[in-house]
């Protein structure tokens, strides 16, 4: 582990993408590996168990390859297998939960924050008890949505399509009728909504899980003076290994809208005999 080693970055499937692109605007000078489990996402219908062992299957992977940071880009992994992810990592790990919970907490005026993300991820009360861990829990008020439809609008690139803009009108509405003035995106697609959410809920703070858990990775280099020290060229493509453990279809054109920028076809390994 060195200076100039990559990131490490996993997800049960693609949606760890957009965390990718949060990790590259924050971390502009690192390389980075990206590890999707797409043979088996998605985690949420898994039990703890299992999801735990397909998680350390891919930190182990991550670490054979070498890398000095691990970013767990999978929400249902981060509320479940963090602990035993750490447990058999000697690199530092970072999850999606806390950083995003403590954003929240930090950006609310009255206390009114809101959690969207998949039935799983909301089923697990992830965030809810990583903001009511928080000191200052007591002053505010929490309301979860599970928005499933989003994910499968996001793959189809429907952004800003009229039936996209329906189904979050239909998903937004206890939030806006609670007056909710921050509201976490609990999946690593929602992120490539946010214009049209934006345009829905005027003034409220939406916390991109993915932004905060970079800004978290960039402090815990910092601190252990592991930064790279290597400048890129302003207009050199990012240096990213992409890995999946079955290619999922029309992966380019996938990476390409979560990235903005083309890649090549990835790799295909067999991460379970690790």
């Amino acid at each position: 582990m060195n200076k100039v080693s990559p990131i490490g970055v996993f997800d049960s499937g693609i949606g760890g993408l957009s965390v990718l692109k949060q990790l590259m605007r924050f971390l502009p000078n690192e390389k980075f590996i990206y590890l999707g489990d797409t043979a088996r996402v998605p985690y949420g219908n898994r039990t703890p168990e299992i999801i735990r062992q397909y998680s350390k299957e891919c930190t182990k992977f991550l670490i054979e390859k070498g890398v000095k940071l691990i970013v767990v880009a999978c929400n249902t992994a981060s509320s479940v297998a963090l602990d035993a992810i750490r447990s058999i990592s000697d690199v530092p790990v970072i999850g999606m939960i806390q950083p995003a919970a403590i954003a929240a907490i930090r950006a609310t005026n009255n206390g009114k924050i809101g959690i969207i993300g998949t039935r799983a991820t909301i089923a697990s009360k992830s965030y809810s008890n990583g903001i009511l861990g928080l000191p200052d829990s007591n002053k505010v008020e929490l309301i979860s949505v599970a928005c499933p439809l989003f994910v499968p609008l996001v793959e189809e690139g429907w952004l800003r399509h009229a039936v996209t803009r329906q189904v979050a009108v239909e998903y937004l509405s206890p939030l806006i009728e609670n007056k909710t003035d921050t509201i976490i995106l609990g999946c690593t697609h929602y992120p490539l909504l946010l214009p049209l959410l934006n345009e829905l809920m005027l003034g409220v703070t939406f916390i991109d899980s993915g932004e905060h858990a970079s800004v978290a990775s960039l402090r815990q280099l910092a601190e252990l003076d592991l930064l790279s020290g290597e400048s890129t060229e302003l207009l050199k493509k990012p240096e990213i290994k992409f890995y999946v453990t079955d290619v999922p279809t029309q992966f380019i054109d996938t990476a390409l809208r979560f990235l903005g920028f083309a890649t090549e076809h990835p790799e295909i390994v067999d991460i379970s005999s690790i």
